[in-house]
């Protein structure tokens, strides 16, 4: 199981905070294909990955990242400085 923890505006799309779920996703990629393709919500918000910044295990991670033995995703827009 993989906790998947979505902030901002990925959060509003989605419709949840966080989610838990089984996979069989090699990686982060594999994934988010793999939810884009359950419904339309993910779709939209998964639309441009590269407005997209991505955590594996609280690590700033990419999209290519193995899930092999991963607990927990999130997935966020990039952070703005103030």
């Amino acid at each position: 199981m993989i906790d998947i923890l979505y902030f901002a505006w990925v959060r509003e799309r989605i419709g949840l905070p966080r989610e838990r779920l089984e996979t069989n996703a090699a990686t982060v990629a594999d994934l988010i294909a793999e939810l884009s393709a359950h419904e339309d919500r993910y779709a939209a918000a998964f639309a441009d990955l590269s407005a997209l910044r991505v955590a594996v295990d609280q690590e700033l991670s990419d999209f290519n990242a193995p899930l092999t033995g991963v607990r927990e995703i999130a997935i966020f827009p990039p952070m703005t400085g103030g």
